[in-house]
């Protein structure tokens, strides 16, 4: 735990930039760089003034007036600035009334802690989030009154099997679903990864592995250790930014878009969460996969929410892209030890009560990830506060089931729309405790209409001039 005092005294030492960053509403980093002048030890508590009313989502024009409040354990030398730049994550607050704003996801996540606390059904929740994404050698897309497109390519890419390279094609290229763990020369991108993941470590996170992924053209995985609540979502943070600006320096692009390669797998982030209680974790029992009863319940509360909570643990239009069955997405709301086919799978961790936790695999790693982990675990205290049961486990391949089982089984949204629809419908779990306010809810859902939801429902899609053009 770092003190005001000693971020000081290292910047004092080193810095005369310091980067403050933080999260806006659909889960984009933003920044403002000051001079270490403007940098005081009060700047930790009444933070820096700054204009919020562009930021999306946020304050209209005739109060942006706000302040961002930096974390001194957040401090890290940011790797991809020419000169010495400290970076540190910052919390948005109101000036006027001195509280967390109640539209800052960081602040959201900070309640929904306090709320935990205040239930007295623990203190400290765990979450690992697994977060994949694509890497790119071209990307481009446009979309204007009298055209639509988009053009992706990867050299790894099994399309790109009969082309003419530069200095000969060496095929070696990654059959659809075939991408998983293959060494060199198919695994193109080792160098890449490793860089990604060392990078990432220098900023901070705990790193653990890296990995090639199922699809074709350049689908990858780093891993970090699990942390508290805020602290995996600053991790997250971090992780993307450090992928994408090691890509961009080597001449390629990565994306955490859902789906963006037809007929192959997408990308998750797959979501691992436990709650503890006193320094001891509250998951480990003598039930089914050696969880506790508290652990089914959360289970209980997340199966039941699931169609509300995708809309801010899958909240784009590509989400649902993805979440169709045959591409190992978890579709069927379900609960299993070891199955990767349940939307909920148990993982097997032995005999050791502290690695005890579930997997949440629907989500994906467009989510705000402040607002996803923290709506989870609304879900999740929701089921253990009223007993809510999880049913049966589920533990056979959900995708060899006959149609009238399947049928017996919840389905996640097929939709943004849907999900939305779920959480108008459903939300009184997430203003609980008040760590989601109800206008906060409405300008989400609003929001994603006026964006995301009904932009692209008017616009002609390039498969429908395959479809009906010859109508």
């Amino acid at each position: 735990m770092a003190t005001p005092q000693e971020i000081l005294n290292l910047i004092d030492s080193k810095y005369e930039l310091i980067d403050l960053k933080f999260t806006d509403m659909p889960g984009t980093w933003q920044h403002l760089t000051v001079h270490k002048s403007q940098i005081s030890e009060s700047s930790f508590t009444e933070g820096v003034p700054f204009d919020g009313s562009s930021i999306r989502g946020w304050k209209a024009i005739n109060e942006s007036d706000m302040v961002m409040v930096p974390d001194p354990n957040t401090a890290w030398e940011d790797p991809f600035m020419k000169e010495p730049t400290l970076s540190l994550i910052c919390t948005i607050k109101d000036p006027r009334t001195g509280e967390l704003y109640d539209r800052c996801p960081r602040s959201i996540a900070t309640r929904a802690i306090e709320y935990l606390k205040a239930t007295g059904i623990g203190d400290t929740a765990y979450f690992g989030p697994e977060a994949e994404f694509f890497v790119f050698d071209d990307v481009r897309y446009d979309q204007n009154q009298k055209s639509g497109y988009y053009y992706i390519d990867s050299i790894e890419g099994v399309w790109n099997s009969g082309r003419e390279e530069e200095g000969g094609n060496l095929g070696y290229k990654i059959r659809g679903k075939e991408g998983y763990f293959p060494v060199a020369p198919t695994d193109t991108l080792q160098d890449l990864r490793t860089e990604m993941l060392l990078t990432m470590a220098k900023c901070g996170v705990p790193i653990e592995k890296h990995h090639h992924e199922v699809a074709t053209a350049g689908q990858c995985e780093l891993g970090f250790r699990f942390g508290t609540l805020v602290q995996a979502a600053d991790w997250l943070m971090t992780y993307k930014y450090c992928v994408k600006n090691v890509a961009r320096k080597h001449g390629k692009v990565a994306t955490f878009m859902p789906k963006p390669v037809f007929n192959d797998n997408g990308s998750g982030m797959h979501t691992h969460q436990s709650i503890w209680k006193d320094g001891q974790p509250l998951f480990w029992g003598d039930g089914y996969a050696n969880l506790s009863q508290i652990a089914l319940w959360y289970i209980g509360g997340i199966l039941k929410h699931a169609p509300a909570l995708l809309a801010f643990t899958n909240p784009t239009t590509n989400s649902y892209k993805r979440l169709v069955p045959g591409f190992e997405a978890p579709v069927n709301l379900a609960y299993s030890q070891g199955n990767r086919s349940a939307s909920v799978r148990i993982p097997l961790t032995g005999p050791n009560p502290k690695a005890k936790r579930l997997e949440f695999r629907c989500p994906d790693a467009t989510s705000n990830p402040y607002l996803a982990f923290a709506a989870m675990l609304c879900a999740g205290i929701d089921g253990i506060k009223n007993q809510i049961d999880p049913g049966s486990p589920l533990d056979v391949d959900i995708y060899d089931l006959s149609p009238e089982e399947l049928a017996k089984i919840p389905s996640t949204p097929g939709s943004l729309m849907a999900a939305l629809e779920n959480l108008q419908k459903d939300h009184s779990f997430l203003t609980a405790g008040g760590v989601f306010s109800e206008d906060f809810i409405l300008n989400w859902i609003q929001y994603k209409l006026d964006t995301e939801v009904i932009p692209m429902s008017l616009r002609p899609h390039p498969y429908e001039f395959a479809l009906y053009f010859d109508a």
